[in-house]
């Protein structure tokens, strides 16, 4: 399920702060691509958490009925809650995988975890952060 939700970014002392009225949250903000992205987050958790009480998640506010102060950006906001969901998922998958013999001795005798390995090469290539 993906949903979009109207947000108020207003410069605060030293983040940028943005407000969902919709959720009735608020988060902050280095720059407007990292509250855009905090926001799309606390959205997220939000709607996850409402989802899960059994509450029905809020319509959106139009973006014309939202109020803001001069210098404020209004913008909307989408989050995929499906996507988040699986990003949360930390089941273990069994994967099966082959090497060389000699590689798996050497690993074995060095008492090599192969699966925090793997996770790490993982992250690596696919650049993620822990």
């Amino acid at each position: 399920m993906k949903v979009a939700y109207p947000i108020v970014i207003s410069k605060g002392e030293k983040y940028l702060l943005a407000s969902i009225p919709d959720c009735e949250i608020d988060t902050q903000g280095i720059n407007v691509v990292d509250t855009i992205e905090m926001a799309r987050d606390a959205i997220s958790i939000w709607c996850v958490d409402m989802q899960d009480d059994g509450k029905e998640l809020p319509p959106a506010s139009d973006i014309a009925d939202i109020k803001s102060s001069s210098g404020d950006i209004v913008t909307l906001v989408d989050a995929d809650l499906a996507a988040y969901r699986r990003k949360l998922d930390n089941r273990t998958i069994r994967k099966n995988l082959t090497i060389p013999s000699w590689l798996n001795e050497q690993a074995e005798n060095a008492n090599v975890n192969f699966s925090q390995v793997l996770q790490k090469a993982l992250k690596e290539e696919l650049q993620i952060a822990n």
